[in-house]
């Protein structure tokens, strides 16, 4: 409803050329706006979405696959524990293999050690009792020749000496 103005009443709308011109200027403005501008910030805000819609599924995508990739990661770290463990583990049957070989060869080496020891002491009782045989027989000599007053030949004092030492061997002593 449109109202007319009046002499002497003010109305509304005062129909007058330049109402038609605004009027017409504002619906080419608007003609204007919607073929050429409105499609163009259309066009520029579907593109907004499409690339923030690209960005999200990247996103997504790089999520996934850094979550992968944790993954990988934390199976390889328990990957590298169990291989350090085994290392370790080997290291300490290594060490124990080592300490039981450096104690069996020096138990080796005591009993060797302890073998010549005996057979060095049996040589030496050996040669200690060779020796106090040979004393023994100077002191049989010595005490036959001054019992008998004369010296023996050669084959009377080797059997008299050979007999002396039987008896002083054989523990018996009865001269």
């Amino acid at each position: 409803m449109i109202f007319l103005a009046t002499e002497g009443t003010s109305g509304v709308i005062d129909i007058n050329g330049t109402v038609i011109v605004e009027l017409l200027t504002f619906l080419i403005m608007l003609a204007v706006l919607a073929r050429y501008v409105y499609p163009e910030i259309v066009k520029v805000a579907e593109a907004r979405q499409r690339a923030i819609a690209e960005q999200l599924r990247e996103a997504e995508k790089a999520r996934a696959d850094a979550e992968t990739r944790l993954q990988e990661a934390q199976s390889k770290l328990e990957d590298a524990r169990k291989t350090a463990q085994q290392v370790v583990d080997a290291a300490n049957k290594s060490g124990e293999q080592v300490r039981q070989d450096l104690k069996q060869k020096a138990e080796d080496e005591a009993r060797r050690i302890g073998e010549a020891a005996r057979k060095e002491i049996e040589a030496e009782r050996e040669r200690a009792l060779q020796s106090a045989r040979q004393e023994v027989a100077g002191l049989v000599v010595i005490a036959t020749q001054k019992v008998i007053g004369e010296t023996l030949d050669g084959p009377k004092h080797r059997q008299l000496i050979e007999r002396a030492i039987e008896e002083v061997a054989s523990g018996d002593g009865r001269g």
